[in-house]
């Protein structure tokens, strides 16, 4: 943990995530149960996009859990237990409260405007629900964390890393998502929001994440090796959860394939994304206040659109053009140069940024 290198590769794999987000979110106004979940929902149905999506789904939060636990292994470096929560309370909470009470009830007044139903203010976590999740396992974890960086050159911590120098930290990695499954018996695996399998397998995939970083050059080194066979065994169980189970193989099989793909996505990046770019450096200060404001758009553009009369897959474009367009120019233009917003949305103050 002394190491002092930035990891690059984290920093995409956060945006990449992002980025899925906001695909998958608009996907989902294309389906035919979209509405029974809160979206505006096309008259016009495009099923055949959720065959990725279908993809996606059993690994994307995961991964963000995984990233953000990685995120503050990197934290705790230069940092105090309490600096660490004062800086996620800062980070996490405030912009939880803060969507909570607006940005959330303005997607919802879209959502009530575009059925004709009363206007009512909602507050409410919607899909912010995972900066709640994260906050609360900074909470619940701190001690390990910290405990663990005291003795990180002491036995307890020697055979941590030694076990997740091999492969074998990995199976128990699996075995942990998949016994999460088997206690649980979750209704479906990619069900996570505001559930107790969601929260669950948040919590692993946090720690994981933090050990992981923790573990150090032998972990990751592991992961560059066996990085084609994490993405050969990931495509084969898709395939077969594809011809077999029509996309839904047992929750135990879902548990075992969002693991191998995550070590596919882990292994790929660390080869191919740890190099900095200007690219980068502004993806990585916008994605966190997109992801927090982009429902708003998604409504909006979902509640302009869908009433006109165009072939489907071009109101699935312009939705994609409008929301992502919209974000980066509220980002752009708004958020990251006013002082007072600027924490609302998880952005450090103006002062604190280097020109």
């Amino acid at each position: 943990m002394s190491e002092n290198t930035r990891r690059y590769d984290i920093d995409w794999l956060r945006v990449i995530a992002i980025g899925l987000l906001l695909i998958y979110h608009i996907a989902i106004a294309f389906q035919p149960w979209g509405v029974f979940i809160g979206f505006i929902q096309s008259n016009k149905s495009l099923e055949s996009i959720w065959i990725p999506m279908s993809m996606l789904n059993v690994w994307r939060i995961p991964l963000l859990f995984f990233v953000s636990g990685m995120g503050v292994c990197f934290a705790i470096r230069k940092r105090s237990w309490k600096q660490l929560l004062i800086e996620r309370s800062r980070r996490i909470l405030l912009p939880l409260l803060f969507g909570f009470f607006t940005i959330v009830p303005l997607h919802i007044l879209l959502w009530q405007k575009y059925y004709s139903q009363d206007l009512t203010y909602a507050p409410g976590q919607s899909h912010l629900w995972f900066l709640g999740n994260i906050f609360i396992y900074v909470l619940l974890l701190s001690p390990l964390f910290f405990y663990l960086k005291k003795n990180e050159n002491k036995p307890f911590g020697e055979k941590l890393k030694n076990l997740f120098k091999s492969p074998v930290g990995l199976l128990l990695v699996i075995a942990m998502f998949v016994l999460e499954t088997l206690v649980l018996k979750p209704e479906s695996f990619s069900l996570y929001a505001m559930t107790l399998h969601g929260y669950i397998i948040g919590f692993l995939a946090f720690l994981f994440g933090f050990i992981f970083i923790y573990s150090g050059e032998g972990f990751w080194n592991m992961m560059l090796k066996w990085k084609w066979l994490f993405l050969s065994v990931a495509a084969i169980l898709f395939i077969v959860r594809a011809v077999f189970f029509e996309y839904q193989s047992p929750n135990f099989l879902m548990a075992i394939e969002s693991c191998f793909w995550i070590f596919a996505v882990l292994g790929f990046g660390y080869k191919y994304l740890n190099h900095p770019g200007k690219a980068l450096s502004y993806l990585s200060q916008g994605a966190y206040p997109i992801y927090i404001l982009h429902m708003i758009f998604l409504y909006l553009g979902s509640y302009l659109i869908f009433p006109l009369e165009m072939p489907v897959v071009l109101k699935f474009i312009l939705l994609v053009l409008f929301t992502v367009a919209g974000c980066f120019a509220m980002y752009e233009l708004i958020i990251r140069r006013v002082r007072i917003l600027r924490p609302l949305f998880g952005l450090k103050s103006l002062g604190g940024i280097k020109k």
